[in-house]
């Protein structure tokens, strides 16, 4: 079951591409937070939905929110891919435990050893704003994840 809209977000600590610990606490108060939960770097679909928010990035940033991917690769296959894409937000190893961190949010697809795609808006106060779960093989739509996050106050 994906975490529901309302919910307050599972705190969570994963090392980054550059090996930083990245906190979802350190955000609150501060920013909203989109979280990309995609399956692996990479891959075809994951790779034109993170150009979209490479291509995107100044709109969130101009919407005050901090984007954060997530997979179970490694901290060393999200340095590589960050490097090859541009990648410039944190991409988060949720390594090992493989997808524990996903599983909080409902998004970890055990039977396959991935993530699934989703996106989930953390306000401030750190509650799920906004949540949608999308197919493998699609691209989600970034204008919607914008419209979502310009809504939040």
């Amino acid at each position: 079951m994906p975490i529901a809209t309302g919910a307050a977000a599972p705190e969570f600590t994963l090392k980054d591409q550059d090996q930083k610990d990245v906190k979802l606490s350190d955000f609150k108060g501060k920013k909203n937070v989109v979280i990309v939960f995609y399956p692996l770097d990479w891959s075809p679909v994951c790779t034109n939905e993170h150009i979209c928010f490479v291509n995107d990035m100044k709109n969130f940033e101009k919407l005050d929110a901090q984007v954060l991917g997530l997979s179970v690769d490694s901290v060393w296959s999200h340095k590589a891919w960050a490097e090859k894409m541009g990648i410039r937000y944190p991409l988060l190893a949720d390594f090992q435990p493989r997808g524990a961190v996903a599983e909080k949010f409902g998004v970890y697809l055990p039977e396959k050893g991935i993530t699934g795609r989703a996106i989930a808006i953390i306000d401030r106060g750190g509650k799920v704003a906004w949540f949608k779960n999308y197919e493998i093989l699609q691209v989600p739509d970034i204008k919607e994840v914008s419209d979502a996050l310009a809504k939040i106050k």
